[in-house]
């Protein structure tokens, strides 16, 4: 088809997974990274002068006699990027809310991972500057960078499979959260007691206004920047108040009955547009809509393509003469921080990993494959926004200059590392390399009522390994979209696919949804779902009982059967049923997909859903492999 169409929440209406939106915004927003380090480098290097009294620009914001004074670099380092950890955050809670992290068991790993990639870079970083003055700058070395390492692991497309991306995110997210401890603890100036008691109570506040329920977004963001500011005072570095708020921001999936109220709404504004209606809609529409997921769409290319860059901007601009790289190749500094990203993170996690999945039997695995584990473990090794961060805390001067070195050095070789390991694992046999890559862990369900061969209507081979679930509505001109690229996907991938349709009509607006699905059920009494069927997305804008007269006469129905089942609504218990399943599994919307039991977010063009499908057969051959292995 000449567009890719895209999933969608109701019929129309895009449905893209946040982590998909995520990672496509980070694989551009790291190239924009990459292009500020370099206009950083270049400007401290051809204009120093500027560049050091740019960032040194006092910038005060006062009420009365209070206020807050602190140059621009330092805005940029604790103001704007508490607003890049508020995203991190937000994506850590939708996965711990609704994706792969919603099984707690899946946490422990990864979590474990994150803290020994962490232990080990530190330990390294303290042997090689054991004895030396710069040794207190020893959490430089151990906080990856989330937005940089996710966006190189874009870089790397398919070399590399979709879920390292999850178990990379919530390494990362450890990390960083230990990281802020570390900076509120080693590296932040005096405690000042009664501002840390002001954010403590803030912080309270907070939770309790969550816990009772409290939706006001204004009161949420004033409380968020007095947390911030009293962190300020205190001495904590303010930054984490940006973690610690997204957290605190629940993700869940949108509610079909709440989006058939809204659809009420709006028709009521329709018949009478006043302003007390338009409100009322508004809000309705806000309610249906993750706050998680409406906060990361607001905040996220800013972050990605404002606040990161900018942040490099400030931090990366260091004077590079031979000399001074001369110095940091022998500096213990630059050399520890090196060691500690480059050995010490994929070793960290790798190890861990391993250690974690031994001691605890098998209970606990890696989402992906031992390869794609060693090649997340040296993309962990890009540590550039925190570390940068401590870097500007724990030095001066020269030391600061050797820090800077070392970090970006750091990020040259974890990339080339990772592009080392994905050459290798290519390198491997197809079967070797697809169990290095996925690994041996379940694949996390989130199809609801699992597909029955007595009951559902099944297309293709019964024992396909992989089945393609829709949940459509006859009337929803984007199912009728889809339903030629089903079609050819079947015929491509033959006896290996097996379809399922599942209703899900959308009354609300489809007014001859249900009919449809009803008239396909009492076809299905007489053998012929599949007929009519196709007849009924053939012919979608005619779906009134006059119609579906004619068409159960055209695929050889008995028509008094017919019409008596059809007034007797003697499908509609089994429309019912998948109305039922769809509420269970957490759709919405048509035409929703899901591949083995996983739901397919994103486009469903036949390219996409073809990748979906492949995928799913070498999970599923792996997983046929290791059964016969333990038999």
């Amino acid at each position: 088809m000449s567009t890719p169409m895209t999933g969608q929440t109701a019929c129309g209406a895009e449905n893209r997974s946040p982590l998909r939106t995520f990672m496509r915004t980070e694989t551009s927003s790291a190239a924009a990274l990459l292009t500020a380090t370099l206009a950083a480098l270049v400007w401290a290097n051809t204009a120093p002068g500027t560049y050091d009294s740019w960032w040194h620009t006092r910038v005060s914001l006062r009420f009365g006699p209070a206020g807050i004074s602190l140059d621009l670099r330092d805005w940029v380092n604790s103001g704007l990027m508490a607003l890049f950890f508020f995203v991190v955050g937000l994506e850590a809670r939708r996965e711990f809310d609704l994706g792969e992290l919603r099984e707690r068991r899946r946490l422990a790993l990864p979590v474990i991972a994150g803290l020994s990639g962490m232990l080990v870079p530190v330990a390294l970083f303290i042997a090689v500057n054991a004895g030396e003055s710069s040794v207190h700058g020893w959490g430089t070395a151990m906080s990856t960078d989330t937005a940089f390492a996710l966006g190189i692991l874009a870089v790397f497309g398919d070399r590399l499979p979709s879920r390292l991306r999850v178990f990379l995110l919530t390494v990362a997210v450890a990390d960083d959260f230990l990281a802020l401890v570390v900076i509120a603890v080693a590296y932040s100036g005096t405690l000042q007691l009664p501002a840390l008691a002001v954010a403590c109570a803030v912080l309270a506040a907070l939770l309790a206004l969550r816990l009772a329920g409290v939706r006001i977004s204004a009161v949420y963001a004033l409380l968020s920047l007095v947390l911030w500011a009293a962190l300020l005072q205190s001495g904590v570095d303010p930054v984490v108040s940006g973690l610690i708020m997204g957290l605190l921001i629940y993700a869940r999936s949108a509610d079909r009955q709440a989006l058939e109220s809204v659809s009420g709404l709006f028709r009521r504004f329709r018949e009478q547009p006043t302003p007390e209606l338009e409100r009322t809609l508004r809000r309705g529409l806000s309610s249906t809509m993750s706050p998680n997921e409406r906060l990361q769409r607001m905040f996220h290319p800013w972050t990605s393509f404002v606040i990161v860059p900018v942040f490099a901007l400030a931090n990366a601009g260091i004077t590079i003469s031979a000399g001074q790289l001369a110095d940091a190749a022998t500096s213990p500094l630059t050399l520890g921080i090196v060691l500690g990203y480059v050995a010490g993170k994929p070793l960290g996690i790798t190890s861990a990993a391993w250690l974690a999945v031994h001691a605890s039997g098998g209970r606990l695995r890696p989402p992906v494959g031992w390869g794609a584990v060693a090649a997340g473990g040296s993309l962990a090794g890009v540590g550039f926004t925190v570390s940068l961060l401590i870097a500007d805390l724990a030095f001066t001067g020269a030391q600061l200059e050797d820090a800077k070195i070392g970090i970006l050095a750091a990020v040259l070789c974890s990339f080339l590392l990772t592009w080392l390991a994905t050459r290798l694992l290519a390198l491997l046999p197809a079967q070797r390399r697809a169990r290095a890559l996925l690994g041996q862990e379940q694949t996390i369900v989130d199809l609801g009522e699992p597909v029955d061969a007595r009951r559902d209507h099944i297309r293709g081979s019964l024992n396909a390994p992989v089945t393609l679930v829709e949940y459509g509505d006859f009337e929803c001109p984007y199912c009728g979209l889809a339903e030629p690229v089903v079609r050819e996907l079947l015929a491509s991938f033959g006896d290996e696919v097996r379809y399922v349709w599942r209703h899900l009509p959308l009354s609300d607006v489809h007014p001859n949804a249900q009919l449809a699905a009803e008239a396909a059920e009492a076809a299905s009494l007489q053998g012929q779902y599949w007929q009519m069927h196709d007849m009924l997305l053939t012919h979608q804008g005619a779906l009134q009982v006059k119609h579906l007269l004619v068409y159960a006469e055209q695929i050889g129905l008995d028509g008094d059967t017919f019409r008596n089942d059809l007034r007797n609504r003697a499908g509609s218990e089994r429309v019912a049923e998948d109305v039922q399943s769809a509420d269970l599994s957490g759709v919405s919307g048509t035409p929703t997909f899901f591949v083995n039991g996983r739901r397919h977010y994103g486009a469903y063009d036949i390219g996409t859903l073809s990748a979906a499908v492949r995928t799913a057969r070498v999970q599923a051959a792996l997983a046929s492999t290791n059964r016969s292995l333990h038999r």
